[in-house]
């Protein structure tokens, strides 16, 4: 323990520990815990994200009104250091001391590594900077030795909020049944849905997306009246094939729950090569997947050869077309560093490259918009063909202002 826990304020309370860090994987009680402890026992408490407040003038700004109000907040200069920051608090807390503990919480706490490299320091130390009782508490989602600073720091008090048991999960889901069925009948399509997603996913927010996405297809054979509430075996031999598609989308928001609806129902009343294609007109897809689509459309039906003449910064060559001879042979496989070069040329100056890209291609794998066509064992060198026609490619190029035929070797 430090000194710090051995100063008394108004000879009346002694000073709490000053930082604390709370670590958990995501959705595992730790902002709602803090939340109600706060709540409940009405602890004067400022909560910080620290994904919205994009600045730390922003941080400093919550920080300052949640404690002394709108004046205290407009002190502050328009790009505020952190001795402003301190001088302010200092001002404000002389003019009105604490009677208790003041907790300051950051959510998302490990984007502070992003910051300036003072800011974790001095907020792990702010009781002694601004001589109040007051205790940071950081909420993250990874572990301490990995959040430390290399200049060192204050070491805070250290708690760790473990992932739910599937009995947890089990009874937490289970408060969120449908009121036209009995609690009873909800918990056993609760405990239907763990057993085939527990292995793969613990996170209770993407298996609550799960439980509500999946129930109106448990219920279809009560609703035709094929079944009883009681008869479980015949409601999990209905629901076993559709839940177990439905972990294609685990982890996959690109896919929203209707359009994975409105592609189950095109499946169950098509069958072949067709299913995916026909799914396709359903499906709106986020606005780099359009491009990333595009590129794979030009990646397919484009030699390798001319990818320099295209998409170069220069004046492109002259060259003669070969009468539509690509498009009559049909789309090629392409590897996944030609798919990303061709992409980033697309969208120019638009995106930057980032890990997310790759999740949006796996949705357009599993959307069967795009079909992997590399060997299970060619695990470092997955290749793609673009399953999509001519007309689609054209309406999504329009739907972003790409004309696709000025790239196309075919068409020019």
């Amino acid at each position: 323990m430090t000194h710090f826990t051995h100063i008394k304020m108004c000879d009346l309370h002694i000073y709490s520990y000053p930082s604390i860090f709370i670590y958990g994987h995501r959705a595992s009680g730790k902002s709602h815990v803090m939340h109600v402890l706060l709540k409940e026992l009405e602890l004067p408490h400022a909560t910080v994200s620290c994904v919205e407040c994009v600045s730390v003038a922003l941080l400093f700004e919550q920080v300052l009104l949640s404690f002394f109000g709108c004046d205290a907040a407009s002190l502050l200069p328009r790009s505020p250091s952190l001795s402003d920051f301190v001088r302010i608090y200092r001002q404000q807390c002389s003019q009105s001391p604490a009677k208790q503990t003041r907790y300051i919480v950051m959510e998302k706490a490990e984007l502070l590594r992003d910051t300036d490299a003072n800011l974790l320091p001095a907020l792990l130390r702010l009781q002694e900077l601004v001589e109040d009782n007051v205790t940071i508490i950081l909420l993250s989602e990874i572990v301490w030795d990995k959040f430390r600073p290399n200049t060192g720091c204050f070491e805070p008090l250290l708690l760790h909020f473990p992932d739910y048991s599937k009995g947890e999960l089990q009874q937490i889901l289970s408060q969120d049944r449908h009121p036209s069925y009995t609690a009873e009948f909800y918990s056993s399509y609760i405990n239907i849905l763990l057993g085939v997603f527990y292995s793969v996913c613990r996170d209770l927010r993407e298996l609550r997306h799960l439980a509500a996405l999946n129930f109106s297809k448990f219920c279809e054979p009560l609703a035709e009246g094929k079944v009883k509430e009681t008869d479980t075996h015949k409601l999990w031999r209905n629901i076993e094939p559709h839940l177990k598609k439905a972990m294609q989308t685990v982890y996959l928001r690109e896919v929203s729950s209707l359009q994975w609806e409105q592609m189950q129902q095109m499946e169950e009343k098509e069958s072949g090569a067709l299913r995916g294609l026909s799914a396709h007109t359903h499906v709106e897809l986020p606005y780099y997947s359009k491009f990333l689509l595009i590129a794979a459309y030009l990646a397919s039906y484009n030699p390798a050869r001319t990818d320099k003449r295209f998409f170069l910064k220069v004046d492109r060559f002259n060259f003669t077309p070969k009468n539509l001879l690509n498009h009559l042979l049909g789309p090629k496989p392409f590897p996944l560093d030609r798919l990303l070069a061709i992409f980033y040329s697309v969208v120019d100056n638009r995106v930057a490259p980032t890990a997310s890209i790759f999740s949006q291609i796996s949705s357009l794998v599993t959307l069967q918009l795009l079909t992997q066509v590399s060997h299970d064992d060619q695990l470092d060198a997955p290749k793609y063909k673009c399953a999509v026609s001519m007309d689609f490619i054209c309406a999504i190029s329009r739907t972003v202002n790409f004309d696709i035929v000025k790239y196309l070797y075919d068409f020019l």
